[in-house]
C-alpha cells in the first residue's frame, strides 16, 4: 500500500471497489431452449390436473416425491387447496417409522462427534414401515376416486400413478432453512446446533435422497422449484427438464454461488464484486460446488426455475464428466472452486485434512480433501502457513495445540508452522496431512477437491463461533494425519511456486502450476491477450477468470452461443464441449484463467 501510513480498512475497500470492473455476476442464468416455458404456480397446478385426468378421468393418481427439506407440511397444504377434488395421503406421516427408530437405526452412521459421521448407504425404503407401504400400494391400485400422495419416496407407494411431481430444492437453500429453524427430515431437532443438523444431512438425507430421486428422472411429469414459497413455485415439465439438463452438457455454464460471513471473514468480495452491505461480512464465496450450488434457468418471458445443479451431475454425469472421470468417480463432481476472504480479516483456523486411507477407513468417503490455494489478491503483509518448521519436535507441537484448545497458553503457531510470504497468482499446493492456514489479508480462490467439510481444526487461535459457541476443535482426528516430514525444506521444494512453462508464444503463456502429484486435480494457467483455442479432451473443466475484466467463451463450430465470464467467476466447460476458444474482451486486453481437470482422465489422441 502507498501512503505515510498503512491503509485503513475503509481506505482498502475503496480501492478494491476502485480496481473492480463490478461486473460480477451473483445469479447467473441458463437459457432454456426456445419455445420452453416455465409454469408459473397457476399454470403448474392446471398442467398437473389436466395431465391426470387425461390419463384417468375417474381415478387419477398423483404422486408429488419431496426432497428432504422441502417444506412439506406447506406443500400439502397448497394442494389441497389447488386440488379440492383429490383426496390426499400424507406419505411421511401414514407409512414412515417412528423418529425413534430411525434415530436408532442412523445412530451408528452420525456417531456422537458434533461435526463428522460415517458416510451411509441408506435408501428411501428403509426410512419406511414395508407393510404400510404395501397397504398405501394396495389402496392406491383399489381408489375410486382422485388421489394424491404427497411426501419424500412416495413414489414407492404409488409406482404407477398417472402422474409423477419431484418437488426439488438445492443443499444450500435447505441450509438456510435449518439455521431459521427447520428440523431434518422426521425429527425434533429444530433449535438443535446447526452443524449436527447438517451432519445428519450431508452424511444420511442426501445421500440416500440423492439415490431415489436419480430413479425418478426419466418418469417425472414435472419437477417444482421448492426453494420458492409453496403458493408461488414454479415449475418444468419433466422433458422439458430432462432436455435443459442435456442441453447444459453442451455449453459452458455457471451455478449460482452463494456467499457465507465467517468469523475470519474479509471485506473484499463485497467491494469487488459490489455486494449488498449485509450483517457481518463475506467470508465465502462457493462459486462452484455443484453438490450444494443451484442452476437457474431462465424462459424467453424471463420466467426462473431455480434447480439443483446436482441434477445435472447425477442425470448426464458421462456428457459432464467425461468417460474417464465418470469412471474414476462415478455420479460425483470431483473439483471444488470456492473463494475465501481474509481482506481485512482474521486468519483461517490452523487446520490439516485426512490421509485417503484415513478418510475411508473412519468416514467411508472414497476419496480425500486435497486442496490449494491461488492467490486472487494480497496486501503486502500475507502469508501463507504451509508445512512445519524444520526439526520440530511432533509431542512439544500436540501438547502446545493441546494446552491451548484447553484454555492455556496460545498456540505459538511462527515456532511450529512455516510461512511463506504470499504474492498475488502465487499458488500453494496443500495435499492432505499438511498443516495449512491463510492469514489474514489474502483473497484465495480454493482448488480442491470435492469432499469440503473434512478439515481438521488444530488451532483456531481462540475464536467463539459465530454462534458464540467455540469452533470445533479436532486434535485426535488432526495428529492422525499430519505428516511430519513435510517441514520447511520439503514444502518449499514440493508446494510452492511450482510453475512450468509449458508454451510461450506471442500472445499466449501456457502454465503447470500448483497441484502436488499426490493430488489428482492439474490446473493449468493461460496468460493471453489474443484468442486461444482450449479443448476439455474429454474430460471436466472447471476455470476462473484470475485476471482481466472479463472473456468470451466461443465455439467455432457454433454449437454454444457466446459465453462471457468475468473476473473471479468460476465457470465449467462440460467434457461434451470439446474445443472452445476464449477471446479476450476489448475492455479487457491481457487476461488470465486457471483450468482444473483430473489429471489423467483426457481421452486419447484418435489414431
Amino acid at each position: 500500500m502507498s501512503g505515510s501510513g498503512p491503509a485503513t480498512a475503509d481506505e482498502r475497500r475503496a480501492q478494491w471497489a476502485a480496481a473492480s470492473p463490478h461486473n460480477y455476476d451473483p445469479r447467473p442464468k441458463l437459457a432454456l431452449e426456445a419455445g420452453t416455458s416455465v409454469l408459473d404456480a397457476d399454470g403448474f397446478w392446471s398442467a398437473v390436473t389436466e395431465l391426470a385426468t387425461s390419463r384417468n378421468a375417474t381415478a387419477p393418481v398423483i404422486v408429488i416425491d419431496a426432497y428432504p427439506g422441502v417444506d412439506h407440511d406447506a406443500l400439502r397444504a397448497e394442494a389441497a387447496r389447488r386440488l379440492p377434488q383429490f383426496h390426499i395421503i400424507d406419505v411421511e406421516h401414514t407409512a414412515a417409522l417412528p423418529s425413534e427408530a430411525i434415530d436408532t437405526m442412523l445412530a451408528p452412521s452420525l456417531t456422537s462427534d458434533r461435526v463428522f459421521g460415517r458416510m451411509s448407504q441408506f435408501t428411501v425404503d428403509e426410512f419406511y414401515d414395508p407393510d404400510k407401504l404395501a397397504t398405501l400400494r394396495q389402496t392406491s391400485a383399489a381408489r375410486t376416486g382422485p388421489l394424491l400422495l404427497i411426501g419424500w419416496g412416495a413414489d414407492l407407494a404409488a409406482p404407477s400413478a398417472d402422474v409423477l411431481v419431484l418437488a426439488d430444492i438445492a443443499r444450500w437453500e435447505i441450509q438456510l432453512r435449518q439455521r431459521a429453524g427447520q428440523a431434518n427430515w422426521r425429527c425434533d431437532n429444530g433449535g438443535v446446533d446447526q452443524l449436527r443438523k447438517y451432519k445428519r444431512s450431508f452424511f444420511v438425507e442426501w445421500r440416500a435422497a440423492d439415490r431415489h430421486k436419480r430413479t425418478l428422472f426419466d418418469r417425472v411429469d414435472f419437477v417444482l422449484d421448492a426453494s420458492r414459497t409453496a403458493n408461488n413455485a414454479t415449475a418444468l415439465h419433466g422433458a422439458d427438464f430432462r432436455t435443459a439438463l442435456d442441453a447444459t452438457t453442451r455449453r459452458p455454464f455457471r451455478v449460482v454461488p452463494y456467499f457465507d460471513p465467517g468469523v475470519w471473514g474479509g471485506e473484499w468480495m463485497q467491494a469487488t464484486f459490489d455486494l449488498p452491505p449485509r450483517e457481518g461480512n463475506y467470508a465465502w464465496s462457493f462459486d462452484c460446488v455443484p453438490e450444494e450450488n443451484s442452476l437457474l434457468f431462465v424462459d424467453d418471458h424471463g420466467r426462473c426455475i431455480e434447480l439443483p445443479a446436482m441434477d445435472l451431475v447425477l442425470h448426464a454425469p458421462r456428457q459432464l464428466l467425461g468417460e474417464r472421470t465418470y469412471a474414476r468417480f462415478g455420479a460425483e463432481f470431483p473439483i471444488r472452486f470456492d473463494l475465501l476472504d481474509t481482506m481485512a480479516g482474521e486468519h483461517l483456523s490452523l487446520q490439516v485434512h485426512p490421509l485417503s486411507d484415513y478418510m475411508q477407513q473412519v468416514f467411508g468417503m472414497p476419496y480425500t480433501q486435497d486442496e490449494s490455494y491461488y492467490m486472487l489478491d494480497v496486501d503486502d503483509d500475507a502469508i501463507v502457513y504451509l508445512g512445519l518448521r524444520d526439526g520440530i519436535d511432533p509431542a512439544a507441537m500436540l501438547d502446545a495445540l493441546s494446552e491451548a484448545q484447553s484454555g492455556g497458553a496460545p498456540f505459538p503457531a511462527a515456532e511450529f508452522v512455516g510461512a511463506f510470504p504470499a504474492r498475488k497468482h502465487d499458488h500453494f499446493a496443500i495435499p492432505a496431512g499438511t498443516v495449512h492456514s491463510a492469514a489474514a489479508n489474502s483473497m484465495v480462490l480454493e482448488i480442491s477437491a470435492t469432499p469440503y467439510i473434512f478439515t481438521f481444526k488444530l488451532w483456531d487461535w481462540g475464536r467463539l463461533g459465530l454462534d458464540g459457541v467455540p469452533r470445533p476443535i479436532h486434535l485426535e482426528h488432526g495428529a492422525a494425519n499430519i505428516q511430519w516430514d513435510r517441514d520447511a525444506t520439503w514444502t518449499e521444494r514440493n508446494l510452492v511456486g511450482q510453475v512450468e512453462v509449458l508454451r510461450d508464444e506471442p500472445g499466449h503463456r501456457e502454465e503447470r502450476t500448483g497441484l502436488h502429484e499426490l493430488e489428482f486435480i492439474e490446473v493449468r494457467r493461460h496468460w493471453f491477450d489474443r484468442p486461444i483455442t482450449l479443448d476439455t479432451r474429454g474430460t471436466v473443466n472447471v476455470l476462473n477468470l484470475v485476471e482481466g475484466a472479463s472473456a468470451t467463451l466461443k465455439s467455432a463450430s457454433g454449437a454454444f452461443e457466446p459465453f462471457q465470464v468475468h473476473y473471479a467467476e468460476s465457470f465449467i466447460v462440460p467434457a461434451a464441449v470439446g474445443a472452445y476458444e476464449l477471446h479476450p474482451d476489448r475492455a479487457s486486453a491481457g487476461c488470465g484463467v486457471v483450468v482444473a481437470s483430473v489429471r489423467g482422465t483426457e481421452a486419447a489422441p484418435a489414431r
